[in-house]
């Protein structure tokens, strides 16, 4: 007896000395880390230091700051037909044109500094455009310079430097190679003709002027094997760009493939940039898409563009699926509306430092949300598990289960600026295969719970969900296969 009260008495003394436990996420439950991604600094079109845009978003909260600053902003008209040598250019502030090593510096410098914060360089990137219409007549047009790609997470100045974009030179490209060649052979065979006597030496003499005209106008040293001079190029030219960022270990993703700002007049030439939905089925091995941001979006309507890849994915058609993002657009405080803090990427993850946030980005653990900064919704809990709730994954996962599964969904609103609680219904929706199979209209808090008795033995699909109301929530997948 005397032994009991002893250790209940050593009990007591140690929780009034240590305190009760601290509140934290249940076993298994993921980390719940606020990001901002695509935000420009003073490095391109941005208003702010890197660490002055770091220090705004620690102090409202936000845990995770990727940059997207423009890697390059380069327009050049150039004449036939030497258009790469009789050109005109205009170039703005970008990482390339200011050093990407100082870019990098000023990245690393401020997360040293502000350790609460992870801060994660990368790009916006223009991997092409091209020039229709007569500079005389008011009509040449800039196609597709809008139609861009963001990349995340390449650490080191030359993996910047050789990034396949329009006039930037860099190693042999492999496919300008074989014209180069040519062109010099053209040139050895005119030079040739200059040493002989009579009527060819002069003739060898024009014609090695314009070999090496064209040598130099076609040379191989550009990190692009497109330039804006030849039409359309299709899709090609961007999955280079993703396809060099992979091998060098970064990420992906195009940025608001429905922009509805992309055509306007610029001075004296135009640009346009239609939406480019098809972006997301055209190309592979991205890491994925800007699901929320400032226009309006169709690509993740049930059964549209998002779905088409998901099942492409379930089919072996992808190496892995896209995952969706919020993406800022974010330039300085106030214009047209902007707010850091607005848009923002929720990262799951089990513990609090870059390696796991861009884990999360790779695999899916993470959601898309966007609100009217502070009232920022959160999903507190999207999974899917056994009937029994012994097994459970979140989004960016796979269950494979005997049973039906389980979806559950709980959703918040935290309180405004003034301590209210915000009012107005959540319009919930589960997505599966692209159809919607439960919906829910109501006041926050929402605790969903929906078992699908429909899945059949040997079956795999994908469960989302999206939320509008008060702001706007687009999860991530979860993948779940019924054993037979």
């Amino acid at each position: 007896m005397m032994k009991r009260l002893l250790c209940f008495s050593l009990i007591i003394l140690l929780v009034c000395v240590l305190g009760t436990p601290a509140a934290s996420t249940a076993p298994g439950e993921p980390i719940q880390l606020k990001g901002v991604i695509d935000i420009r600094s003073h490095f391109s079109d941005g208003s702010y230091s890197i660490e002055e845009l770091v220090k705004k978003a620690a102090a409202r909260g936000i845990s995770v700051v990727v940059v997207n600053d423009h890697d390059s902003v380069i327009l050049s008209y150039g004449l036939p037909p030497f258009p790469n040598i009789l050109r005109k250019k205009e170039e703005l502030n970008s990482i390339l044109k200011n050093g990407p090593r100082q870019y990098l510096k000023a990245v690393k410098e401020a997360a040293e500094r502000h350790p609460e914060t992870i801060v994660i360089p990368g790009t916006e990137s223009s991997p092409f455009y091209y020039w229709s219409g007569n500079p005389l007549g008011g009509t040449l047009t800039a196609h597709n310079h809008e139609r861009r790609l963001l990349t995340v997470g390449l650490e080191k100045a030359e993996d910047y430097q050789h990034l396949p974009l329009p006039h930037r030179l860099g190693p042999p490209n492999p496919r300008l190679v074989p014209s180069s060649v040519l062109f010099l052979l053209a040139l050895l065979c005119a030079l040739a003709m200059t040493f002989m006597k009579g009527r060819t030496r002069p003739a060898g003499a024009i014609l090695a002027v314009i070999a090496l005209l064209f040598l130099v106008d076609n040379h191989p040293f550009r990190t692009s094997a497109y330039d804006p001079f030849h039409g359309d190029q299709g899709y090609a030219p961007y999955q280079d760009l993703i396809d060099y960022v992979n091998q060098r270990g970064g990420m992906t993703f195009w940025n608001y493939p429905e922009t509805q700002s992309g055509v306007r007049r610029l001075g004296p030439i135009m640009v346009s940039t239609r939406p480019y939905p098809e972006a997301l089925l055209e190309t592979k091995g991205y890491t994925g898409f800007a699901a929320l941001y400032g226009d309006n979006i169709t690509v993740t309507d049930p059964g549209g563009v998002w779905d088409a890849t998901l099942k492409e994915y379930l089919k072996g058609y992808r190496t892995w699926p896209p995952w969706g993002i919020a993406t800022a657009d974010y330039h300085r405080e106030g214009e047209s509306g902007e707010i850091l803090g607005n848009y923002q990427t929720v990262f799951l993850v089990t513990e609090k430092t870059k390696a796991a946030v861009l884990k999360a980005m790779q695999t899916g653990r993470m959601y898309a949300v966007q609100g009217p900064y502070p009232v920022i919704p959160v999903l507190e809990e999207f999974s899917v598990s056994t009937p029994d709730g012994r097994k459970k994954v979140w989004s960016g996962e796979e269950l494979i289960l005997k049973d039906n599964p389980v979806v559950r969904v709980r959703l918040s609103l935290p309180p405004d600026g003034e301590g209210k609680t915000p009012t107005g219904n959540l319009k919930v929706r589960l997505i599966r295969q692209g159809e919607v199979v439960f919906t829910h209209e109501g006041p926050a808090p929402v605790d969903l719970s929906y078992e699908d008795t429909s899945l059949k033995p040997g079956e795999r699909v994908f469960y989302r969900m999206d939320m509008k109301g008060v702001g706007t929530i687009v999860s991530n997948p979860i993948f779940v296969t019924r054993q037979r």
